[in-house]
């Protein structure tokens, strides 16, 4: 397996090179935007770390790029921006995962490995589980032909469920993706979230889409 690590501070590049080596896979490393997407346009990886804050050419616009040129390399975004909005926007832009600094290396590695799990294969943009769509591009959501009023925390909840659809997600996971970094047990933001859209994606229909997984936490899938 080959990797490609797009990151500015060497020293946070040589680590990360160092950790992924002894971890069995071959890496590369650019240290801007714009050695990044050209390694990444000539050579055939199978994932990509990317920075968002990098000299000569942003992560975004590396990704961008990436998507338009037809490559659909999975990413991985590993940044020190950790706002929920550029966590929201690095999932609905096509990143396959986002990771705050800092990090442990261990959940790198293993966040890794459940993208390289599930394969090249990329989602389209609009993404379809039983009479449920979702028009990632556009924000918007039916289900059975009718729209789905959603807001946008909950678009981009019920989109991390249908995107790893089949795959039990934890509320710690959630969390981490759609809102705060760090999960506090003690509250309960996750479940009335994944009532709230209940109500409105499951409840006026017959087939139920989301399901509890005791003790683990959630999953979104037609079975």
């Amino acid at each position: 397996m080959r990797i490609l690590i797009v990151e500015d501070e060497r020293k946070a590049a040589e680590y990360l090179q160092r950790g992924l080596t002894e971890s069995g896979f071959v890496v590369d490393v650019a240290y801007n935007g714009d050695d990044g997407l050209h390694l990444a346009l000539e050579q055939p990886y199978d994932l990509i770390v990317l920075d968002v804050g990098l000299p000569r050419r942003d992560g975004w616009s590396v990704l961008a790029s990436l998507r338009r040129a037809g490559r659909q390399t999975p990413v991985l975004f590993l940044t020190a921006r950790d706002a929920v909005s550029d966590r929201v926007r690095g999932l609905e832009e096509g990143a396959d995962d986002y990771l705050v600094k800092p990090f442990a290396f261990s959940e790198l590695l293993a966040r890794i490995r459940s993208i390289l799990r599930r394969g090249p294969a990329r989602q389209p943009d609009v993404l379809t589980v039983a009479n449920l769509e979702l028009d990632v591009t556009r924000h918007r959501a039916t289900r059975g032909g009718q729209r789905l009023d959603l807001t946008p925390k909950e678009f981009a909840l019920l989109a991390l469920l249908v995107r790893r659809r089949g795959e039990v997600l934890s509320r710690t996971l959630i969390s981490e993706l759609v809102w705060e970094m760090h999960f506090d047990s003690d509250t309960n933001v996750v479940d009335v979230a994944i009532r709230r859209l209940r109500a409105k994606v499951d409840d006026p229909f017959a087939l139920k889409l989301i399901r509890t997984v005791r003790g683990v936490g959630y999953v979104l899938d037609e079975d």
